[in-house]
Formats: structure tokens, C-alpha cells, sequence
């Protein structure tokens, strides 16, 4: 059942949304070691060196773009999330421009209080953000749209990418 805004869509964009919703799931790439790769975001997180975090995601993004085979994004990391009256923005992807490879922004402090986001959340705002960069250069869709499919390919990767960092400490501890 598509969302409420989907019938506000022209007919063009009405298939793009269901192009995205029909995608139900995306796995790791196939032979990417991801594991300690969110290891090392988790770690460098909870010891709130925002710097490391920046260069451990753009690590992951890095295995990732090249195992999807699609084109490299910058990740950038910052250190409080801006708010207004709406809330706090979680994540922004900004589309490639003219040559300038697509970038991804992610915020480690809350708003409001300036606590440090907690980790899974943090890493399911960064595989969101790339999962709009994945639309337009894997499934090559003139527009991302947030569909159920959207939602679930974002989801499935997470819990990959979580799994795989499990069993990665299970092998090193």
C-alpha cells in the first residue's frame, strides 16, 4: 500500500515509486568484509572522536560503493544535528553536481540535549543516506523516493551489516 503522498505524484513520478517499492531488500555486496568496518564506527563513536568517525564511515561507504560497483560518495560527519521547529535532520545526501562526487552528512550529537546518537541509529541514518546514492547510480532511478521498499532495503542492510559485525567480534574476542 503506498504512502499518502504517492497520490499527489504525477503518473511519471507514480512509477518511479513503485519502481522503488518493488525492491524489497539489498544484501552486503558480495565479498565486501564489512564487519570491522562498523566495528571501528562503533568504537570511535562511543569514544566521540568525531574526526575517526568520519574516516571509519567514509571507510565502510568506500567497501560498500565499491563492492555495488557504483560511484564513490564523500561522507561527512558533524558534530550537532540542526534543528528548527520540525524537528532534528538525521542525515542529507546531496546528489552529485557537476562533477562533484554525491556526499552523504551525518550528525553524531542530538540537538537538543548534545548526546552522542546512539550507534545503531547512527549507522541506520548513514546506510538511509546511502541508500538514496544507490537509487540513483544501482537501480538507476531518476528520482529517490521513501517507499516501503525504501524502508526495507535500508533495514536489511543494517541488519547485514550488524550481523556481520557480530560475528566478526565473536572471531576477534
Amino acid at each position: 500500500m503506498p504512502f499518502a503522498y504517492y497520490f499527489k505524484l504525477s503518473a511519471a513520478r507514480q512509477r518511479i515509486y513503485l519502481q522503488s517499492d518493488a525492491i524489497q531488500s539489498l544484501d552486503s555486496p558480495a565479498g565486501v568484509a564489512s564487519g570491522a568496518r562498523v566495528a571501528r564506527i562503533r568504537a570511535d563513536l562511543e569514544r566521540q572522536d568525531r574526526a575517526a568517525v568520519q574516516a571509519a564511515c567514509q571507510d565502510l561507504l568506500d567497501a560498500l560503493v565499491a563492492g555495488y560497483g557504483v560511484p564513490k560518495i564523500r561522507a561527512r560527519v558533524l558534530a550537532r544535528r540542526p534543528a528548527d521547529g520540525g524537528g532534528e535532520l538525521h542525515g542529507l545526501y546531496e546528489p552529485d553536481d557537476a562533477g562533484t562526487p554525491a556526499r552523504i552528512t551525518v550528525w553524531m550529537r542530538t540537538a537538543a540535549r548534545r548526546n552522542v546518537v546512539a550507534f545503531k541509529t547512527f549507522l541506520r541514518t548513514l546506510i538511509h543516506e546511502l541508500c538514496h546514492h544507490l537509487d540513483y547510480e544501482l537501480y538507476m532511478m531518476p528520482e529517490t523516493f521513501h517507499t516501503e521498499g525504501f524502508y526495507k532495503r535500508e533495514s536489511s542492510l543494517v541488519n547485514a551489516l550488524l550481523r556481520e559485525e557480530s560475528t566478526t567480534g565473536a572471531l576477534l574476542g
